[in-house]
């Protein structure tokens, strides 16, 4: 009859579900399968939240720079004159942006005049970066046409600038006031180079959700900016968007075959791959410690496994006289562990989502009660806590939670499987 048993009968599962809510004088571990089932719930939330956050920086980092910055840039190498100047400016830009246009995968060419200058109002002073642009090509910046917050009319871009919030801030002004640039490269003069300051209307501020470009970013109208900064019809480089950012590499191959001689391409994954590389270094060690935590969870289980094993020698015992198979007596243990496993691990996938998904007003109550200081954009570039919930990181927790709990409950389960009756009623 035992061989013609069923695996996971019912009778199996109601053996171990009695085991498990037995209390310690009744011989059962209550206590401790509560303790291991908390332990794998906070290992599995604290591996799902992790993971969630570390996608949410990744995500947040790429958006950010992808949304207000250029996927690729155009730049010139530099034609030597007669006096041995380089002239890394770039003319008759606007066939170079036909050009690119029609390179498959590019979605926009801007001709852009970049530099950087000394920004002030009546009480401040700051260092920032003028981006020259046609009013056309900004409307085409994700972030910039739709940030986080915006003041102002960018129809009315050509009659003033754009600033970020943060550099709005620090200056002091408002929609409506006037910044002073001042430009090193300004006039020559019998007695050197002039300094260059001009007074611009502010017409528009915009937060991104990143310190370093709220901060520091001025948009200037490319034909003030040209003139501005001495550069008449040549811009400084080019922008350029495609449509799929993380094959960026590929495309500037078709993009510098474009854009040719004395042209080279700069994409965003070059400019931070140091940082991407340290990210991903990150998340496999993170991955490796949290993977540490659940499997000593889940170590928990075979403790209390190996007491409740103990305790029931003699209804292994009973059992097994009774006609149960080494088979039946394995299952019921391991339907005992495995329970643990399972419930834990349903629990810690369940808590890490809700704090993934509502992670904003969690990390704001826990803002507020330390007063404002657990997070520092000035530091971190980030105005908020990111967290993106992608299924493949749930899916890994729950994959490494379930098979280690799997795995380690097989061996007390075989071991209380593997008990001679004899010796376990020889003393009743």
């Amino acid at each position: 009859m035992a061989d013609r048993t069923a695996p996971f009968a019912a009778f199996e599962w109601q053996i171990a579900w009695a085991y498990l809510k037995a209390r310690k004088r009744e011989g059962g571990v209550s206590v401790m399968s509560v303790i291991s089932l908390v332990g794998v719930s906070l290992a599995v939330f604290a591996l799902i939240a992790t993971l969630a956050v570390r996608s949410g920086f990744r995500a947040e980092f790429v958006a950010t720079i992808l949304g207000a910055n250029a996927h690729a840039t155009v730049y010139s190498q530099g034609v030597q004159d007669e006096f041995g100047f380089v002239d890394r400016s770039i003319k008759d830009y606007d066939a170079l942006v036909e050009q690119i246009l029609a390179v498959p995968g590019v979605t926009r060419a801007a001709p852009l005049v970049k530099a950087q200058v000394m920004a002030s109002s009546d009480t401040a002073n700051a260092g920032v970066q003028v981006f020259g642009e046609r009013l056309e090509d900004v409307r085409t910046i994700p972030l910039i046409v739709e940030p986080e917050q915006a003041l102002g009319d960018l129809d009315r871009f050509d009659e003033g600038v754009a600033i970020g919030s943060g550099l709005a801030r620090s200056l002091g002004l408002a929609l409506g006031d006037v910044i002073t640039l001042i430009s090193p490269d300004g006039v020559q003069t019998a007695f050197g180079t002039s300094p260059r300051v001009n007074a611009y209307e502010i017409v528009y501020i915009f937060q991104v959700g990143r310190y370093d470009i709220d901060s520091t970013r001025v948009y200037m109208p490319l034909a003030e900016a040209q003139d501005f900064f001495n550069h008449e019809d040549t811009v400084t480089e080019l922008e350029i968007f495609v449509e799929d950012p993380e094959k960026v590499i590929q495309t500037g191959g078709d993009i510098a075959v474009a854009a040719g001689f004395p042209h080279f391409v700069w994409t965003w994954q070059e400019a931070s791959g140091s940082f991407l590389r340290a990210l991903k270094m990150e998340d496999n060690i993170m991955f490796i410690i949290l993977s540490i935590l659940v499997m000593v969870a889940t170590l928990n289980i075979v403790s209390g496994l190996i007491m409740l094993v103990k305790n029931k020698g003699r209804d292994i015992g009973i059992l097994r006289t009774m006609g149960l198979s080494e088979g039946s007596i394995l299952r019921i243990f391991f339907i005992c562990g495995a329970s643990i496993g399972v419930a834990g691990t349903v629990i810690g996938v369940v808590t890490g989502c809700l704090f993934a998904i509502y992670i904003d007003p969690i990390f704001n109550a826990v803002n507020w009660m330390l007063g404002g200081d657990a997070w520092d954009p000035s530091v971190r570039y980030l105005s908020a806590l990111p967290a993106k919930l992608e299924w493949g990181d749930v899916f890994s927790a729950m994959a490494l939670s379930l098979g280690l709990s799997f795995t380690i409950t097989y061996f007390p389960a075989r071991r209380a499987a593997r008990l001679n009756p004899v010796e376990a009623l020889r003393y009743e």
